[in-house]
């Protein structure tokens, strides 16, 4: 999917950033494991403390107290600083809970939180709720932030 993600980005003349906190830079591996993906993907953060989402993202103490990490206000900020601390035009982030321990009632651990956006455009937003153990949980999540790409481009392309 990440060739899939390159070739999508390279026809349309963008460069991707990520913000990542609970795959750890594993999305990051997924794209540059790809053969030429330096002429599609600018660079990566790796955001797992919330002070790391603050000051390298720029994502508010505000949001983080009264939404938490893990919530779609979050991932958006942390998309949106990601775009503004990069050279790239479309973004994603993830952050999430993937276990086993840190779950809690209303955020059980396997829910994680994606945020895409496109410089001074469109940004979409998504919960979702994966099941299985740590591992499991931070691959879903990655091949999630990839279908959300493709989708984002798609919608883009379809508007341009």
């Amino acid at each position: 999917m990440a060739v899939k993600v390159g070739e999508r980005l390279a026809q349309c003349g963008l460069l991707l950033v990520t913000a990542e906190s609970c795959t750890g830079g594993w999305l990051g591996q997924a794209v540059t494991a790809v053969a030429g993906s330096s002429a599609w993907y600018e660079r990566g953060f790796i955001t797992y403390s919330n002070a790391s989402k603050c000051d390298m993202l720029g994502v508010q103490q505000a949001t983080l107290d009264q939404y938490g990490a893990v919530s779609a206000q979050t991932a958006q900020e942390m998309a949106l600083g990601a775009l503004n601390r990069s050279r790239a035009q479309i973004s994603v982030s993830i952050t999430g809970i993937a276990g086993p321990d840190g779950g809690t009632a209303t955020k059980p651990v396997g829910m994680v939180c994606f945020a895409w956006a496109i410089k001074e455009g469109l940004v979409q937003q998504e919960t979702r709720f994966f099941t299985g153990n740590r591992e499991t949980i931070r691959r879903l999540a990655v091949t999630a932030a990839l279908q959300g790409i493709l989708r984002l481009l798609h919608d883009v392309t379809a508007v341009a």
